[in-house]
């Protein structure tokens, strides 16, 4: 695709500031809900949730700046946006119930080291990863978080209070509409803003006709500093296997969204890069636990804003970094983004998901139209798809699995990366893939050399 901006641009200052803006609408909500969540189930306190809350998104700030811009050989220099994962949730609970915070931070500092020690092994693992493995976990992606988008349009969970109402719809698909609109046929900064643009009028328009709840801003302090080992630390050992499984699917999804990100930035996404970003995320893990709060990965969604907006540059993300980071040290920052009505959300998000299933799409595109791929492709998309249509088909396996297999996007893509390795033909589909590949670089010199 074309790119208004590319991953070495450096936009303008105002620009890039409004363009930062929409990747911290499209993540503080997740950053923050983990550990809600969390905390919310183990029944801490206010004071302590704050804690969480804040150092979840201070954290978060620092590792995405990291990742943007590099430090030695830690993190892997694109516009990549860091936060709490929801892989982690199911797991920490567990831990919390049995050892407390500080078994589930404890635990998280040493099983990062699988994530941390895993980097080194990335450029053997990225082999494992051929376009038809790649196109395959990319459309994963989009189509798994589809259906929040549609939650949110709805106005939140199945069941809750006002889903669906028409009033959620009608304003969850005029910022749809407005952030195609502006996309399309925006010229420049309205283009390249789509997304921040449509929420900022959605959020006016529901101000408006009062469905905006002011208390939680009204509520939040103005300013907070982080409490490093607040909640202390514990190792027990039955957490530091749990948590070293989520991290190896940390791995899995990761790579995936680092591949989705490599492909709608047009770069090359080579082992070595692979390495510093997995690096960046476990020491981002290993630093979260120090601060108090829980492990990261890097956030699926912001990849959809890159594909849709055009703009790659990750200068313009580290800025995302430093919002962040100011919405950790002045919690009522981050409360003016929190209170954004869900349907808002789900608009732009809707658009934003589907472009990461259109950049899969485009990789598989590249690759041969063979018996074997279309199996390869078939079965993983539809594993994964099963997983997260239907989560009870997991209910009677052991725990371990459980963990493993919770996202449909971890199923698929081993599913997937499996059949590549198993099915016959695989050293053929390689010498077809290098030879179209081959012809799609010629290409895009002939057309670049005749622009």
């Amino acid at each position: 695709m074309e790119l208004l901006y590319k991953v070495e641009d450096k936009p303008p200052v105002g620009t890039s500031i409004l363009l930062a803006a929409q990747h911290l609408l499209a993540a503080l909500g997740a950053i923050i809900a983990v550990p809600l969540v969390v905390g919310g189930v183990l029944g801490l306190s206010t004071e302590d949730m704050v804690v969480l809350v804040n150092a979840a998104m201070l954290v978060s700030g620092v590792v995405t700046i990291i990742q943007c811009r590099g430090v030695g050989s830690v993190g892997i220099r694109l516009p990549v946006v860091m936060g709490t994962s929801f892989t982690f949730v199911g797991v920490s609970i567990a831990i919390g119930f049995e050892h407390g915070v500080a078994g589930i931070l404890g635990s998280a500092l040493v099983a990062s080291l699988v994530m941390i020690i895993g980097s080194f092994f990335m450029p053997m693992i990225r082999k494992l990863f051929p376009p038809i493995v790649t196109g395959t976990v990319v459309t994963l992606i989009g189509l798994s978080l589809i259906p929040v988008a549609v939650d949110w349009i709805a106005g939140g969970q199945v069941g809750s209070e006002g889903y669906a109402s028409i009033s959620n719809l009608i304003i969850g698909f005029f910022v749809l509409a407005l952030v195609i609109a502006l996309s399309q046929f925006g010229k420049g900064i309205f283009a390249a803003s789509a997304v921040v643009m449509g929420i900022i009028v959605g959020f006016v328009i529901c101000a408006a006709l009062g469905l905006v709840d002011f208390i939680p801003v009204q509520q939040a302090a103005l300013v907070a500093l982080p409490s490093p080992l607040h909640f202390g630390l514990s190792f027990p050992i039955s957490g530091i296997i749990g948590m070293s499984i989520a991290y190896l699917v940390t791995i899995i999804e990761s790579t995936g969204d680092f591949l989705a990100l490599s492909n709608v930035t047009n770069t090359k996404l080579t082992g070595k890069k692979l390495s510093r970003g997995i690096l960046a995320d476990g020491l981002g893990s290993a630093l979260a636990s120090i601060f108090s709060t829980t492990p990261f990965s890097s956030f699926s969604q912001n990849v959809g804003i890159v594909g849709m907006t055009g703009v790659a540059s990750r200068y313009v993300v580290a800025i995302t970094g430093a919002m962040l980071i100011l919405a950790g040290l002045f919690p009522v920052l981050g409360a003016l983004v929190v209170i954004i009505p869900l349907p808002v959300l789900g608009g732009a998000g809707l658009i934003m998901f589907a472009m990461i299933i259109s950049a899969g799409v485009n990789i598989l595109s590249t690759t041969a139209h063979t018996k074997r791929n279309s199996i390869i492709v078939a079965v993983g998309v539809g594993a994964g798809m099963a997983v997260t249509a239907r989560p009870e088909l997991l209910g009677n396996l052991p725990e371990f699995l459980k963990v493993i297999l919770a996202s449909g996007i971890t199923t698929g893509s081993l599913v997937a990366l499996f059949l590549n390795l198993l099915l016959p033909g695989r050293e053929k589909a390689i010498e077809i893939d290098n030879a179209i590949e081959a012809e799609n670089v010629a290409a895009s010199e002939e057309n670049q050399a005749t622009a």
